[in-house]
């Protein structure tokens, strides 16, 4: 299955301007990464992001928030959010800053 571009084009309109920004396909989607961090990105239909333990903990009380989870063994602190949690332009916008914020507190790569 292919990612989905409209969401892409989405994120990118978001993250236009941010600094250290980089653009990658990988896990057959699309990832954006801030200083060589992974913040955010598409897989399939869905938003992926990757957060603090805090904030991941919050997420997953969210409706339409599952883990990220493609092998079999989700991945520590990334979530996966469907279309219905990211509507509107300013919940899409929410779960990027989250993503954006955390890539830029590690150290760059």
């Amino acid at each position: 299955m292919a990612y989905d571009e409209n969401l892409v084009q989405r994120l990118r309109t978001h993250l236009d301007g941010v600094p250290g920004l980089t653009e990658k396909k990988m896990f057959g989607g699309v990832g954006f990464m801030v200083n060589g961090n992974m913040a955010c990105g598409v897989h399939k239909q869905y938003f992926i992001a990757r957060l603090s333990i805090e904030h991941y903990e919050q997420a997953m009380m969210k409706p339409h928030v599952k883990p990220f989870d493609i092998t079999g063994r989700p991945m520590k602190g990334w979530i996966m959010v469907s279309a219905e949690g990211i509507g509107s332009e300013d919940d899409l916008k929410e779960w990027i800053q989250q993503g954006v914020t955390l890539a830029r507190s590690l150290p760059w790569k």
